[in-house]
């Protein structure tokens, strides 16, 4: 129970008009007495504790209790410990929802336990998933939770895609929709693996074509112990699991949090909270950007950044750097073309560099924050060898390693670049010296096509 070090009010971000205010957070492990657990989800509440005002409904993606026993007695005495002491502090009537979770329903047992702790939960999901998928519908917000590891289906990584389609079509007049899980449809920091770090092969594509085609605004997710957020064709993928298993989490990257959250009619907004009050990363989604032809074109060959102050408001706030590519691609790919490359002219490094890779001339961005330490790769489309191109690139401070996301065009949906690193752009220092077209020289690896017209804007978050 969080006690009172320290009350001093967090200001919750307030959604415009009739819209929704909430809070995010998971995998705390926790429900043993003393247990690791327990002090550190402790510090995830107190922060909840202190958001003025208060959220109108929490979200729990899974995970409450450590869970995992065949000995059931013990599983419901977690769930009575984590109920009845660890989350008594919660104001009664703000509810909570719960999504299934590996830790809480890996067996037929748990499944029936969780089903039965948390009774309050709607029994409308699918059929034999009786509270542990449905779904809540808040006046003009639909919240649809997934049991991302059903049993009599196979277990992890496992997912009903049809109940899910049926339920989004059902509500369609709902204005936002948000899908929430446990396990991620998407790899994030690194992590990848069907069926155990991700939901499954068989099943990911029907779920991403599902959320598409409902016009899902985001899918809320944990399991992977890390704040991530992403984009695919326009819906966010949103993963936190830091509610208390610190001591799993990659030292000095991730840290304990949780998201607190407004969706009115611009949109989402969110707030990373960590465990001592301190905001560490936010977003607002979708992003606002003028029409394109109106961004400043970048002149081939070096020049310097091409705003006053540049390199230092993009290190030292986060901001979100736009690029539009157009141009001629090259009839025969293979050497690396460079469309934009940052020189760090201390050091001879590029902490940024923007081009095309391999023979499919691949969309690659490489960056290197620091000397003599490998560089990381995002990787996007691949362009049609002697064909007219024209794509968007924005790289979002805000969002870690998912902020590097594209675009055809101002009309179409951003999607983050591949990757796989746990980092973004928040490690980036921009220098003050850009090389467009070409590298440092003329004849350092030069983009090979025709044609190549670079707009560039800039805008803070």
């Amino acid at each position: 129970m969080p006690d009172d070090s320290d009350r001093t009010p967090l200001g919750a971000l307030l959604p415009k008009g009739g819209g929704h205010q909430f809070v995010l957070y998971g995998d705390s492990c926790s429900g043993v007495p003393g247990g690791p657990h327990e002090q550190t989800l402790a510090r995830v509440n107190r922060v909840v504790s202190r958001l003025a005002p208060k959220p109108d409904f929490i979200i729990y993606p899974g995970d409450e209790v450590m869970g995992l026993t065949n000995d059931e007695a013990e599983l419901r005495r977690q769930w009575a410990y984590f109920l009845g002491t660890e989350m008594a502090w919660l104001d009664p009537d703000i509810p909570v929802y719960h999504a299934t979770g590996n830790h809480t329903t890996y067996s037929i047992m748990s499944e029936r336990v969780f089903a039965d702790v948390l009774s309050h939960l709607p029994r409308n999901g699918a059929a034999g998933q009786e509270g542990l998928s449905y779904f809540i519908r808040r006046d003009d917000l639909l919240i649809v939770f997934v049991h991302t590891l059903s049993q009599a289906m196979g277990g992890e990584g496992h997912v009903e895609t049809d109940w899910l389609d049926a339920t989004l079509a059902a509500n369609d007049d709902a204005r936002w929709k948000l899908v929430v899980g446990h396990h991620p449809a998407f790899p994030a920091n690194g992590y990848e693996g069907p069926y155990q770090r991700t939901i499954g092969d068989d099943y990911v594509d029907a779920f991403r074509n599902t959320l598409k085609r409902h016009d899902v605004f985001a899918y809320l997710c944990s399991h992977l112990l890390l704040f991530d957020a992403q984009a695919h064709d326009g819906v966010l993928q949103i993963l936190t699991a830091g509610a208390g298993t610190a001591e799993r989490m990659p030292k000095g990257i991730e840290y304990l949090h949780c998201v607190q959250a407004a969706l009115d009619e611009d949109g989402l907004r969110y707030q990373v909270i960590d465990d001592e009050g301190a905001v560490r990363e936010r977003l607002a989604w979708p992003l606002r950007h003028p029409p394109s032809d109106e961004w400043m074109i970048l002149s081939k060959g070096e020049m310097a950044a091409p705003l006053q102050g540049y390199q230092d408001a993009a290190a030292k706030t986060p901001a979100i750097l736009s690029f539009r590519f157009r141009g001629r691609a090259a009839e025969i790919g293979g050497p690396k073309q460079t469309l934009l490359a940052a020189l760090d002219a201390t050091t001879g490094t590029e902490p940024v560099w923007i081009g095309l890779t391999g023979a499919c001339q691949k969309l690659t961005v490489i960056l290197q924050p620091y000397p003599n330490n490998s560089p990381h790769y995002w990787f996007g489309p691949e362009l049609d060898p002697g064909r007219p191109f024209d794509l968007q690139l924005a790289l979002h401070g805000g969002m870690g390693p998912g902020g590097l996301i594209w675009r055809r065009s101002d009309d179409d949906a951003w999607s983050s670049l591949e990757h796989r690193s746990p980092w973004g752009l928040e490690k980036i220092h921009w220098p003050a010296t850009w090389h467009i077209g070409h590298g440092p020289d003329p004849d350092d690896r030069p983009f090979a096509g025709s044609d190549l017209l670079i707009r560039h804007h800039f805008q803070g978050i």
